[in-house]
Formats: C-alpha cells, structure tokens, sequence
C-alpha cells in the first residue's frame, strides 16, 4: 500500500458553501504535474479502481490521515468521485454522529480551511519511467487499487516500496543501456554510503557479538533508565543516534535521487 499525498483543492465545504451539512468537495489528485517525488499521475489512473468501487456498490472511506487503526478516523464516506480533466474530484459525507468527536473536529478544520491537504491509499497498477523538460519522472498510469481518501494535516512521505519499485526500474534502465546522469551517479553512491552506515549501526545494536549485549539484563545489573521495558537491554544511545542519523541520510539520498526533490 502506497500513500500520494498533494495540496487538496477544497472547493466547497458545508452549507455556507452551497452543500449540505457534513458534505465537502475536493479535488484530491491533480494530473500532468511533477510532484515534489518526481511523480506524474496521469489522466486515466483512477478509470478502473473507480469502476470496480461503483460495481461493488460500496462507499469510499475518508479516513483521517490514514490513521486505519482508529474506528473514530473513519469519519466519512465519498458519495461521488470522477475523473475530471484536472484531476480526481471527490464529494464526501463527514459523519454527523454526535458521538463522532474526530469527524466533528476534521469537519472544523475543513470550513476552516485550516487543513488543506488531501492524500489517498492506492496499488500502482502501471507505471514508467519519462522524461520532462530533461526531467527523469515517473509517470503514475494506472491503479490497481484505491483504499481510501482523506484530508491530513501534513502531507506523508512516500511508502519506502515505491523507493524501491523506481530502484528497481532505475537498474532496470541501467541494464538495458540507459545512460545516468553523472548527478545521478553521484546521488547513488551517497545513498550507498548512507545505507552502510544504517546497516553497520544496526548490527551494533541488534547483534549481541558486536554489542556485548545479553539477550536479558542479569541479576544485578543496572536497569538502563532510558529503557522503558526493563526485561529487554536498553540500547546504546549513541549507537541509536548514529542509526537514525544514517537513516534520515539514507532516505534523504534516495528521495533525492528518485524524486529529484530539492
């Protein structure tokens, strides 16, 4: 599962805009334009998943930022969804249930325009690699599946699987006689690097040879105040502070090279 996150275009939100009470508009995924991942959804992308959601005959959910696990952030339904010549437009229900306390709060926040940003779940059914203006991009054809919309506060970064679905392409490209760009080259090589320092991090707190580690704190020995289970060793927060470092490096490299982000 993948999560696209865009500045939504709230068209409409209740009735001082013309709808009914708890309806919204917004236009959720815009077409032809570069994303700050290097992604395109193109015009089309959503013909079939929204042909299978009208033949089950089942409503769309709205989940507040992807939050699946909490009954109270489903807090509504799509009542229409369509293809437009921008991008997919979608007209929602929030839950008017008195006891739907996060629905109320959302719908709040939606008049308010105090949230702006829309994402949606979605399978890539089809995608491929172009080029624009001397732009690698990635272009989003079709989809396999749409889950659920939902307005959020802060757009999420990319699932790490579609990193690695444009890694694969990317050698995939390479492998058929696509010639890199030395930026890219060079992005590749710092990722590399990065993803050395993570792994050895890791394996010096994980790995009990390497650590000094015992798989359980012995009779006598100091509990780690940092450790909120004091049946498992604390780890090294130097060690853990390396690892996040290497990781946040590491993902910086591979957003930069397969989104081109800045």
């Amino acid at each position: 599962m993948l999560i696209k996150t865009a500045p939504a275009r709230i068209k409409a939100a209740g009735t001082d805009d013309g709808l009914a009470d708890g309806e919204f508009e917004a236009l959720v995924s815009v077409f032809g334009n570069v994303d700050s991942y290097g992604d395109v959804v193109m015009p089309g992308a959503f013909d079939d998943v929204l042909s299978e959601w009208s033949a089950k005959g089942d409503p769309i959910p709205v989940i507040w930022s992807h939050n699946w696990y909490d009954p109270f952030a489903h807090i509504g339904t799509v009542l229409e969804a369509k293809e437009t010549d921008v991008g997919l437009w979608v007209k929602g229900l929030v839950d008017q249930d008195p006891e739907a306390r996060t629905a109320a709060q959302v719908y709040r926040l939606l008049k308010g325009r105090r949230v702006t940003q829309f994402s949606f779940a979605y399978e890539i059914g089809e995608a491929s690699w172009a080029e624009r203006d001397g732009q690698d991009v990635y272009e989003l054809r079709k989809f396999s599946g749409l889950h659920e919309v939902g307005p959020c506060l802060v757009g999420a970064n990319q699932d790490t699987d579609l990193l690695s679905a444009k890694a694969r392409l990317l050698a995939a490209g390479v492998k058929e006689g696509r010639v890199l760009a030395q930026a890219h080259v060079d992005r590749l090589k710092e990722a590399h690097g990065a993803l050395g320092e993570v792994i050895a991090a890791a394996e010096k707190t994980t790995d009990p040879k390497r650590s000094g580690s015992t798989a359980t704190r012995t009779a006598g020995q100091p509990a780690d105040p940092t450790n909120d289970n004091p049946a498992v060793p604390g780890k090294s927060s130097a060690a853990s502070d390396r690892s996040r470092s290497a990781q946040a490096a590491a993902r910086l490299q591979l957003l930069t090279l397969t989104g081109d982000a800045q």
